[in-house]
């Protein structure tokens, strides 16, 4: 099957959708597909052989964090071109409702289109200025994926339509195999040590890490030698004016990482923690960390509380509550076998995720989408934005 999918964010910022079509394409590769990815890049950007570079992308705030997308009449032409070229039998593209390369590309297509939502955002003001348009958007959409049940809930109750509900995949084997950074995780003995994991962008508020920072704080002050291991994007002096001076032995930045080093990071640590405060659809880095058979702790979001089967395959706290974190970290930092048996209920809920598990679930949806065209070439005729 020759497929094209289409990335909206820019390959040149690491990021959750961006992370989705990579692994997805490299999935659909390896089961004998023909994949060719469209994404905005700069042109000099080192890209996997497989991804056609779409041009610069320019910032957006969207969904509470800012997305790098491209968008206009060049976006336009190259979008075109890449689709004749590809001759796909079916067109995937991840958030089309975003204004980039995904919109264009519904606009521009002549066959079968599946389109995949991330988000479970309802509304923006950029959505709401291009309401004409987005509505010949999904009219055009073939089939729809949602990433989660909330993601799902918002094209049934306000996109008019529903989804078929696929999760996000992870690399089982690539985490499982890792190997944990030098000196880390460490030991722990009843009342002391333990190494706590965070990753992500510790200043966008919708991450919760000050709910983390508290818990951290308090904690450490009746637990020695408790670390912390932060991960993502920041400056290093914002993260450290967070702490007293008196903790900053114990706090480790390890900056922006690559794939392979988060993946080294996630099994470095006892517990990963998610404080998370709102705005998540799914929760990858929860599946991330299980597949590396670290222990979650979360935020009692509902995306959360669904990748880890309702407490199950990890610990819940109240979400927004440092003394509720700081509970929950105690009771697991004392009780290896609790965390084994949360690691291990992990083990069996990750294997769902798995990316040849999902991938096959994608193509029975592309099966769908080319049979319900039958062949029929979709008109293109639209203005506006060409």
């Amino acid at each position: 099957m020759r497929i094209g999918i289409v990335c909206p964010y820019s390959f040149d910022v690491p990021g959750g959708v961006q992370n989705h079509v990579m692994d997805l394409a490299e999935a659909l590769i390896a089961l004998g597909h023909q994949v060719s990815v469209l994404a905005p890049a700069d042109e000099d950007s080192p890209l996997p052989e497989y991804v056609v570079s779409a041009g610069r992308a320019v910032p957006l705030p969207y969904n509470g964090s800012v997305a790098r997308i491209a968008f206009g009449p060049v976006s336009t032409a190259r979008v075109r071109r890449w689709i004749t070229n590809g001759d796909f039998d079916v067109l995937h593209v991840h958030e089309p409702l975003t204004l980039s390369l995904s919109l264009l590309a519904v606009l521009s297509a002549r066959g079968p289109v599946v389109a995949t939502f991330h988000t479970a955002m309802t509304r923006s003001r950029v959505l709401a200025a291009a309401q004409g348009v987005l509505q010949i958007v999904l009219e055009r959409i073939t089939a729809r994926i949602a990433v989660s049940a909330l993601a799902r809930k918002v094209q049934v109750e306000h996109m008019d339509g529903g989804a078929v509900e696929i999760p996000n995949g992870v690399a089982v084997a690539k985490f499982a195999d890792a190997v944990a950074l030098p000196g880390w995780p460490g030991e722990i003995a009843p009342g002391t040590g333990g190494t706590l994991g965070f990753l992500g962008r510790f200043t966008e508020a919708r991450k919760g890490f000050p709910v983390l920072r508290d818990a951290f704080v308090e904690l450490a002050a009746t637990r020695p030698g408790l670390r912390l291991l932060v991960a993502g994007p920041g400056d290093p002096d914002d993260l450290f004016d967070q702490f007293p001076a008196a903790l900053h032995d114990q706090v480790t930045f390890l900056g922006l990482v690559s794939e392979a080093d988060k993946a080294r990071m996630l099994r470095s640590v006892h517990l990963y923690v998610a404080p998370n405060t709102g705005g998540e659809s799914f929760g990858m880095i929860l599946t991330e960390a299980l597949a590396a058979g670290t222990t979650v702790v979360a935020s009692d979001l509902d995306a959360f509380r669904r990748v880890l089967d309702g407490g199950r395959a990890g610990r819940l706290f109240p979400t927004g509550d440092p003394v509720g974190l700081r509970d929950a970290l105690t009771a697991l930092l004392d009780d290896p076998a609790g965390r084994a048996t949360l690691s291990a209920c992990g083990d069996q809920v990750v294997a769902n995720f798995d990316w040849p598990v999902v991938a096959r679930r994608v193509l029975e949806v592309y099966a769908a989408a080319i049979e319900a065209t039958d062949g029929r070439v979709i008109d293109q005729e639209w203005v506006g934005l060409g």
